[in-house]
């Protein structure tokens, strides 16, 4: 649905029927039969205010906007004088309230996750063993290859027939809705326990995939059902969660959700935190801070508790690997002034990669949408047939690496037969071990466990290593984008402590820093590289490894890679939203946006629609089933300026909103007379938390021919305190205020005051600030924008 009222809706174009069969049939994806690789997912009409449409799932959806800008009408006042002082604190005490419950039930279901993985993997790995102990090496790949078809089967039909919005890793789409922009399906019920079951089996299935992404939105959801007091359709009437029942509180329990998704994932507490900061949160403020912050804590103290209670053998094959899941701690962080020149390379060759990987992957996302739009069998065949390329190149790939002797000076046991551990024997002899089945023939989780070990510089085969970081290069380009819940994290620390522990090795006797240490640093490299996250970043690793010595390398390792890698092109979750359509707005307008101002904006758009503040209901009626606007401006005219003695002036009473106007009709709000009702009538006939509610829709109200002559009063219902702006004002700056302060309409007002000049030049929304609409309706500003990067 369009955002605004600055034109009236147009007959359907050839364009628009087509997008429209398009969101009806339900086998086929959203890209079009002739798309090449080179083309966007979604084709857009070429105009400056146009309806967003988005690929949400597997689905083209029509997106709306979140009203986070509070609704300052005569009801909302109202309300807000006559809160007693129990009612203040009952709010207060719910928003810590439900930010503890986030918490806690997102440390309660990662601990269920992560005991259903390790024992449905460690049991399968276990049963591996047995088979290459007796040398029945066929039976082994059809029994390994068999159970991870059958787990990523039963991910994928969860993910393709149930959730679409399931699959993915979810955080882009999370990105979206806490910059504003209303993505439908993503926090469901169903799409929550689809995400939990299909991260068991995806994971468990051993794919190039982490369940770091399905958590942070799997505690979204979580948030996302605990403000709104359950599903949609059963959703809890009590009275004490009528306060969150608006966008703007609701999105700050996401933002709880998002940061505590991340804790549980990497036991990151404060990594958590900074992570929602800096990259998914657009809108930020200090009591928000607290929060997230106390909802990390109850996370990491529910992980801690379960852990304590596993530690004792009573969680079956789950590890003990305690709150920091990739421990150097014991290694001493020794370097020189030389050390650094490695560390800079490490940061280059993270930044190259990444913006490398990103490319690819973009690439590799856009074949997946044509294979993916021939309906929901392509999507099956997709993920089974990565699930069994990825399962026959994790069994048949040790077999070409030489059994290497153990070495006395070990730490660990060595052969081991167990599920996990640095020596594996696999098909070596007594006192051997094959270095590449300890890393491939694990979890995900192991396999950077043991790449990370320290003080272990003779452990593995500069060829086992290059056989790793290249066989994950691969997985982790073709795994990304199947019809399975799937997290990033993971598929790039591989990736990245591949090549990292490779530089190691050449660089040995040149360096005192240990290869487990390289191999974390290439990790951060590649991660920064790819995602362009610093901070959080930084502090997430310096919690997964308990080592704060790695302070300074890694700070200037995250630089360097942040840096090259925004040389070459956007970090990977830009790219996703960029590929599926989210209307999202960036926190850097362009350049060439100062050179146009928000007048020459509104002067490409039909006129502004207003109404009146005692409007006939007629107008109203019309207005709603002729546009698909959400908010109109109210001008009234010849209105008494108080303290003077104008009595012709124009005023601009205020905003109010398509849902408004809907409960108005709905609940029959009419007047024999044109005439100004008073607060107690609106009182009695309105309350606020009603006004919250914007399901309804104008087909479903029914106006009679006697109702249509009769007169409606808008002031009570009207935002008397929209965000304006003046004319003049460049496109750049407005971009900036309505981002920062989160809107959905900005209004325009003249720049000059007089007879004949109307109060509301134009209205502004989310899609007319966006870079690509505003150079299809001023192509002149694309060349203006290749000089710029030329110069």
């Amino acid at each position: 649905m369009e955002d605004d009222s600055s034109h009236l809706a147009k007959p359907e174009s050839p364009n628009t029927m087509e997008a429209e069969a398009v969101v009806d049939e339900e086998e086929r994806d959203p890209e079009a039969e002739t798309n090449s690789l080179n083309e966007p997912l979604l084709k857009r009409n070429r105009t400056l205010s146009t309806s967003p449409l988005a690929l949400v799932g597997a689905t083209v959806s029509h997106l709306e906007s979140l009203d986070y800008e509070i609704n300052e009408n005569d009801l909302f006042k109202h309300d807000w004088r006559s809160r007693s002082r129990v009612q203040v604190l009952q709010y207060i005490f719910l928003k810590w309230l439900l930010a503890f419950l986030v918490g806690l039930l997102t440390g309660l279901i990662a601990t269920l996750i992560n005991l259903a993985i390790e024992n449905i993997a460690g049991y399968k790995l276990l049963a591996i063993v047995g088979f290459i102990r007796d040398e029945r090496y066929l039976s082994g790949l059809v029994f390994f290859t068999g159970i991870n078809f059958l787990l990523t089967l039963s991910a994928a039909l969860l993910c393709v027939f149930f959730a679409p919005t399931a699959a993915g890793p979810g955080i882009p789409e999370i990105k979206a809705y806490l910059n504003g922009v209303d993505t439908p399906n993503m926090f469901g019920a169903t799409t929550l326990l689809v995400k939990i079951f299909g991260s068991i089996g995806a994971v468990s299935a051993g794919l190039d995939l982490g369940k770091e992404g399905p958590l942070v939105h799997i505690a979204s959801c979580i948030a996302s059902l605990l403000a709104q007091g359950g599903p949609d359709n059963y959703r809890l009437k009590w009275r004490w969660l009528r306060y969150f029942n608006n966008d703007r509180d609701r999105r700050d329990i996401i933002t709880c959700g998002s940061s505590s998704g991340v804790c549980a994932a990497f036991r990151a507490p404060v990594g958590g935190v900074l992570f929602a900061l800096e990259e998914v949160a657009t809108w930020w403020r200090s009591a928000l801070l607290w929060r997230t912050f106390c909802s990390t804590a109850v996370v990491v103290v529910v992980l801690r508790a379960f852990i304590e209670i596993c530690n004792s053998g009573k969680c079956g094959l789950f590890g003990t690997g305690g709150l920091i899941i990739f421990d150097v701690s014991n290694v001493k962080v020794s370097y020189h002034a030389m050390d650094l020149i490695p560390v800079i390379i490490i940061g280059i060759i993270g930044g190259l990669l990444g913006s490398l990987y990103n490319h690819v992957l973009h690439k590799v996302l856009r074949l997946y949408s044509l294979i993916n739009q021939k309906g929901k069998l392509h999507k099956l065949l997709l993920a089974l047939g990565v699930s069994l390329f990825t399962s026959v190149c994790q069994f048949c790939l040790p077999f070409l690496a030489q059994c290497r002797p153990c070495d006395p000076s070990f730490p660990e046991p060595c052969p081991t037969n167990d599920r996990a551990g640095n020596f594996k024997q696999f098909n070596c002899p007594a006192g051997h071990y094959n270095d590449l089945a300890t890393l491939l023939l694990t979890t995900n989780d192991d396999a950077v466990r043991n790449i990370f070990s320290s003080n272990t510089s003779s452990e593995f085969h500069h060829t086992s290593i290059l056989i790793f970081f290249a066989l994950y290069c691969i997985l982790g380009l073709i795994t990304f984008g199947i019809a399975v819940p799937s997290g990033l994290f993971l598929p790039i620390i591989l990736m990245g402590s591949g090549y990292g522990r490779l530089l190691g090795m050449l660089m040995g006797p040149y360096t005192n820093l240990d290869q487990g240490l390289y191999a974390v640093l290439g990790a951060a490299s590649l991660m920064s590289g790819s995602m362009r996250m610093t901070v959080s970043l930084c502090v997430i690793f310096l919690e997964l490894t308990n080592n704060l010595l790695l302070l300074p390398i890694t700070m200037i390792v995250l630089l360097i890679a942040k840096t090259v890698g925004d040389s070459f092109n956007l970090s990977i979750y830009e790219i996703i939203l960029e590929l599926k359509g989210l209307p999202f707005l960036d926190a850097n307008p362009e350049p060439w946006m100062r050179n146009l101002t928000v007048g020459e904006l509104a002067d490409a758009k039909p006129p502004v629609v207003t109404l009146r503040g005692i409007e006939k209901v007629s107008r109203i009626v019309d207005v709603l089933k002729n546009t698909n606007h959400n908010a109109f401006p109210i001008v009234d005219e010849d209105v008494l300026v108080p303290g003077t003695v104008a009595t012709c002036a124009t005023e601009l009473h205020g905003l109010i909103l398509r849902a408004h106007l809907v409960q108005a009709l709905k609940k029959k709000w009419f007047l024999t007379e044109k005439r100004r009702t008073t607060e107690w009538e609106a009182r009695e006939k309105f309350n606020w938390v009603e006004l919250s509610e914007r399901e309804l829709k104008i087909e479903q109200v029914a106006v009679t021919h006697q109702e249509m002559e009769m007169y409606i009063d808008l002031h009570p219902l009207t935002n008397t305190t929209p965000y304006t702006i003046v004319e003049s004002m460049s496109v750049a700056k407005a971009m900036v205020l309505f981002r920062q302060v989160g809107l959905r309409h900005m209004l325009i007002v003249p720049k000059y005051q007089g007879a004949g000049v109307p109060a509301v030049v134009g209205i502004l929304t989310r899609q007319d600030l966006r870079a690509y609409n505003i150079l299809t309706a001023f192509p002149h500003l694309a060349s203006h924008k290749e000089q710029q990067k030329h110069n």
